[in-house]
C-alpha cells in the first residue's frame, strides 16, 4: 500500500491573534473617527442647506450597508474561503475609506461611506467567522477579551489623532483610513485559509454536507443579537442628551465626566472572561442585566454622581455584550456553515445600530423626555436578563476548529 504523508494542521497563535484584534477594530475606526470631524465638515458645507443632516448621517451610514449586505458576506466566505475575502475588503476599506481626503463633494463622500460599508461588511462577517475556524471555545474568549480590553486604549488613540487631523485640514481625518493597508499587509502575512473539519466531523460520524443549515440555533441568537445591539447602542446615540436633562450642558464638562466611567468597558471584558466557565447562557443574562440596571438608572437619577455610577454598570454590560454575542452564536455554527451564520450575525447587530435611535426616539416621544426612554429600554433589558435563561440552552454545541 503507498503511503500518503498528511500535512500537519495549522494552528493559530499570537501572531493571528494580534491580527484579529488590531483588524478588527477597523469598523470602530469608522465611526469614532468621524465624530471630531462634523462640526469641520458641515463648516465647510455651510452653503448646502442640507448639510445639518447629510454630514452626522455620514457616521452612521456605514452601518446601514453593513445591515443589508452581511448577508451575501457570509455566502462569500463559505463559498470562497476566508483569507481571499479579508485581503480583498481590507484593501478596499483603505482606498474607499481615504479617498474623501481628495473629494470636496458632500454627496461624493456620503457615497464613499456607503461604499465603505461594503468592506466593513466582509470585514466583520469573516473575522469573526475566522475566531471560530482557528480557536476552540477558551481560545475565542481569550481574544475576544483581549480584543475589549485593547478597544478602549486604541479607541482614544484614534479620536486623539482624528481631532488632529481635522485641525489640519477639514478633511484630513480621512486619511486616518489608510490604515486599512496596514491590516491588508498584516493579513497577508499572518491570517491563513484554515483547514475544514471535514474529516474529523467524518470520524464522529456527521456528515457535514448532508446536515442542514442550523436555522433554529441562527434565529435565536439573530434576535438576541438585535435586542442587544439595541440596547448596546442606547447609551453611546443619545447619552449627551441626558447629560443635558440633568443639567450638565458644556461639551467639555460632559467629556471630563465621562472619562471614568467609560473605562469600565474593560471591567465587561474582564467579567466576560471571569464569568466563561459559566457559559453563553450566564453570561448572555448578566450582560442584559448590567446593561438594564445601567440604563434604567439612567433614567431615573437626578444629579452628575448617580450619572456617573449608572454609567459605570452601564458601560461594565456594554464591555460584556460584543464578546458574549459573538461566542455564543460561534457554538452553533459548524465550519461549512460558519460564514452565512456569522453573517447573519453582523447583519442584526447592525440593525440593531441602525434601529436603536428610532426606537429610543418613539420612546422619547412617549415618555416625554429622555430619561423616561433610558429608564424603559432598562427595564426591556432586565426582561431580557430573565428570558435568555429559558430561550438559550445551558451549553451550546461546540463548534471547535480541526486541530484546537
Amino acid at each position: 500500500m503507498p503511503h500518503t504523508a498528511t500535512a500537519p494542521v495549522r494552528k493559530a497563535g499570537a501572531a493571528q491573534g494580534i491580527t484579529f484584534v488590531t483588524v478588527g477594530f477597523l469598523p470602530i475606526v469608522a465611526i469614532v473617527a468621524m465624530f471630531p470631524a462634523v462640526p469641520a465638515m458641515i463648516a465647510h458645507f455651510a452653503k448646502d442647506p442640507a448639510a445639518m443632516t447629510k454630514v452626522p448621517a455620514m457616521v452612521s451610514a456605514p452601518g446601514l450597508t453593513i445591515a443589508v449586505l452581511a448577508l451575501f458576506a457570509g455566502w462569500l466566505v463559505d463559498r470562497f474561503g476566508r483569507r481571499k475575502l479579508m485581503l480583498v475588503s481590507t484593501l478596499l476599506y483603505g482606498f474607499v475609506g481615504s479617498i474623501p481626503f481628495f473629494l470636496d463633494s458632500i454627496d461624493q463622500i456620503y457615497a464613499s461611506r456607503l461604499a465603505l460599508g461594503v468592506a466593513e461588511a466582509a470585514i466583520l462577517t469573516t473575522l469573526n467567522t475566522l475566531v471560530g475556524d482557528y480557536w476552540d471555545e477558551k481560545g475565542r474568549r481569550f481574544w475576544l477579551t483581549i480584543q475589549g480590553l485593547v478597544g478602549p486604549f486604541l479607541a482614544s488613540g484614534v479620536i486623539l489623532a482624528s481631532g488632529y487631523l481635522t485641525g489640519v485640514r477639514w478633511n484630513g481625518i480621512f486619511l486616518i483610513y489608510t490604515v486599512g493597508f496596514v491590516a491588508f499587509l498584516a493579513s497577508l502575512a499572518f491570517l491563513y485559509e484554515p483547514a475544514s473539519d471535514a474529516t474529523a466531523r467524518k470520524m464522529l460520524g456527521i456528515d457535514e454536507n448532508r446536515e442542514s443549515f442550523p436555522w433554529a440555533s441562527v434565529l435565536t441568537f439573530g434576535i438576541v443579537t438585535l435586542v442587544g445591539s439595541s440596547l448596546y447602542y442606547v447609551f453611546i446615540i443619545n447619552g449627551g442628551l441626558v447629560w443635558q436633562e440633568i443639567g450638565i450642558m458644556d461639551s467639555a464638562s460632559i467629556g471630563r465626566l465621562t472619562t471614568l466611567p467609560s473605562l469600565f468597558v474593560m471591567a465587561g471584558a474582564g467579567l466576560f472572561w471571569v464569568t466563561g466557565k459559566l457559559g453563553p447562557r450566564w453570561q448572555l443574562s448578566i450582560m442584559f442585566a448590567l446593561l438594564g440596571v445601567g440604563l434604567a438608572s439612567i433614567g431615573l437619577i437626578h444629579d452628575w454622581r448617580g450619572m456617573v455610577a449608572a454609567m459605570a454598570i452601564q458601560q461594565t454590560g456594554a464591555g460584556m455584550a460584543v464578546p458574549c454575542l459573538i461566542a455564543w452564536a460561534q457554538t452553533h455554527l459548524p465550519f461549512a456553515h460558519r460564514g452565512r451564520g456569522m453573517g447573519i450575525w453582523t447583519a442584526c447587530f447592525f440593525f440593531g445600530q441602525f434601529s436603536s435611535p428610532l426606537l429610543v426616539s418613539l420612546l422619547r416621544q412617549a415618555t416625554g423626555h429622555m430619561q423616561g426612554a433610558f429608564l424603559v429600554a432598562g427595564l426591556v433589558g432586565l426582561v431580557c436578563a430573565v428570558g435568555v435563561l429559558v430561550l438559550v440552552s445551558g451549553r451550546a454545541r461546540g463548534a471547535a476548529p480541526l486541530g484546537a
